[in-house]
């Protein structure tokens, strides 16, 4: 069972809170300036409180990266499904109640790129498919809700591997091929690739993904990005169009550590309607951005999962690592280190026996997605899977496993006879890897979040190299992917994985952020430069 650390628990710090920082930073500058590309959520309420950005202006400079650059050339990055033809109008109207009575949040006025597997009572909700493209449910998620509630803009919904089967590309039928900024040749992994791309390429300030067993992570180190993956239960599932709702997850994938905390502060939370949550019900959950701290690896233990950098006979389905990929880890851990670090290597025992039997079950797909469409009511355009496969046009890389998800039946998880044998061996790898954990008294156990380089698009017989699905998702515990680096002479992301015990976000956020700041490995990807008039230098130009 999962069970919250009593000692992490702190008070959110408020929004009046956050204002009197702001406004200190803010004071601290006297030559007022901003620049869009990398802006981070503190870079954007600094340049509002200096008055030399507004909300309106900063949807219309995201908006015109996105026409510029996402549809254009011979390769497009293809990352958005659609923008919010009332962004603008939300960001005049936010501006109007900063004047009045401030912000309501650290995200107030900030515009957020949706994966689109999450509902938008405004936007249609499509989870890539042409047999939802006219799907606009009834209401928004509790996530995308509780953003707009911060004061977040949702600006575009973005591409995603079709009802998100696969971690390896993300291809739709609604928008087809999402490319890897860095390398346009290359995929951004999937299925958030479509977030994942729009962040990096700076269209947006922060993304949304979800998380089955890859999809914010993988995608994150691909494109040298920071993805969270929470505890199963501290951000709700509801309104999410599901994969395998027993492992899906909600999440920030955003371009800083501290970026990644500020959203998990206003996504985390209880929601009656998802009963995974019931865990955090009554708890005060702590404000994580109090846990960034540059000296957070001083003192810390560390484990490095052997299983994935040297995989042996008792690894299943892990691909052998790239050697450039190795080396990035040899400095990672040279680096932490440094840092103030003990860093071990550790074996996790019985792995392979434990692998093959956890995903006995797993495939709950036509059960979940049954009654995600029926729950958006009877005007609904879809009613079942079987009306998703009579429509007829789904990328062809989904449609067997549509076909094969209705053969299994639409029959709920806990009513199979294999679903304890699934659950007794996720309750065994969950009990193996804390008391490896424990008996090390490592605060994280850390490897590459992938083993080899983006692959070229249309490559689907390479080794991908995915670590992702092995921990996190059969556990339910948290991991963060940050930047490690470039392979490839420079030009290929790779990110490096924490993992650590269920609720622990607070200990993983501390450790990523010194990594982060120790290393500066995030850069922009070349080819989506800076337009002109975006930015502001002084408020002269400004106006």
């Amino acid at each position: 069972m999962l069970h919250l650390k009593k000692n992490v628990a702190v008070e959110q710090t408020t929004p009046t809170a956050f204002s009197i920082f702001i406004s200190k930073v803010a004071k601290t500058n006297t030559t007022p300036k901003f620049q869009l590309s990398e802006a981070t959520i503190v870079d954007l309420n600094c340049a509002f409180e200096q008055g030399i950005l507004t909300a309106e202006q900063l949807v219309e400079q995201y908006m015109n990266r996105i026409k510029t650059y996402d549809k254009s050339g011979l390769l497009p990055l293809n990352s958005i499904i659609q923008l919010n033809p009332n962004a603008l109008e939300i960001a005049q109207n936010l501006d109007r109640e900063r004047q009045i009575s401030g912000a309501r949040s650290a995200l107030h006025g900030i515009p957020i790129i949706v994966k689109d597997n999450y509902n938008t009572f405004d936007l249609p909700t499509t989870a890539g498919s042409r047999a939802l493209a006219c799907s606009i449910p009834p209401e928004d998620s509790f996530i995308v809700k509780k953003l707009r509630s911060a004061g977040a803009i949702i600006l575009a919904k973005a591409n995603m591997a079709e009802f998100a089967w696969t971690p390896n590309q993300t291809v739709s039928s609604i928008l087809g091929t999402t490319r890897n900024p860095y390398d346009l040749s290359r995929v951004p992994a999937g299925s958030s690739g479509g977030t994942a791309a729009a962040i990096a390429a700076n269209f947006g300030t922060v993304g949304l993904g979800t998380d089955t067993g890859n999809s914010i992570r993988g995608p994150a180190a691909h494109t040298a990005l920071v993805g969270l993956r929470p505890t199963m239960g501290l951000t709700s599932r509801n309104g999410i169009v599901p994969l395998f709702l027993n492992r899906d997850v909600g999440g920030p994938m955003t371009r800083t550590v501290e970026d990644a905390a500020i959203v998990l502060n206003a996504i985390a939370g209880y929601d009656p309607k998802d009963p995974q949550t019931a865990v955090i019900q009554g708890v005060t959950l702590p404000d994580y951005t109090r846990f960034l701290d540059r000296e957070g690896l001083r003192g810390a233990r560390i484990g490095v999962v052997e299983n994935f950098v040297n995989p042996t006979g008792d690894s299943v389905s892990i691909d052998s690592p790239d050697p450039e990929v190795l080396a990035l880890m040899d400095r990672a851990i040279g680096t932490l280190m440094c840092q103030g670090a003990t860093v071990k290597s550790v074996r996790l025992p019985e792995f392979s026996l434990s692998l093959l039997k956890v995903w006995t079950g797993s495939n709950t797909f036509a059960h979940d997605m049954n009654q995600y469409l029926q729950a958006l009511g009877a005007d609904a355009p879809m009613k079942s899977v079987e009306d998703i496969i009579a429509f007829g046009q789904c990328d062809p890389s989904v449609r067997d496993l549509l076909d094969s998800s209705v053969e299994i039946g639409d029959i709920p998880p806990e009513s199979r006879g294999d679903f304890l044998t699934g659950e007794a061996a996720r309750e065994i790898i969950r009990q193996a890897i804390v008391s490896v954990m424990d008996a090390g008294e490592y605060d994280a156990l850390i490897y590459p979040t992938w083993n080899r380089p983006p692959r070229r698009i249309g490559d689907l017989s390479s080794p991908t190299g995915n670590n992702n699905f092995q921990l996190s998702p059969r556990t339910g515990f948290p991991e963060i992917t940050v930047p490690m680096g470039f392979v490839a002479n420079g030009t290929l992301p790779s990110g490096l994985q924490f993992f650590g015990r269920p609720f622990d976000e607070p200990m993983l956020f501390k450790l990523a952020y010194a990594y982060e700041k120790a290393t500066q490995h995030r850069r922009p990807p070349q080819g989506f430069s800076a337009l002109a008039g975006e930015g502001v230098e002084s408020e002269t130009e400004m106006w």
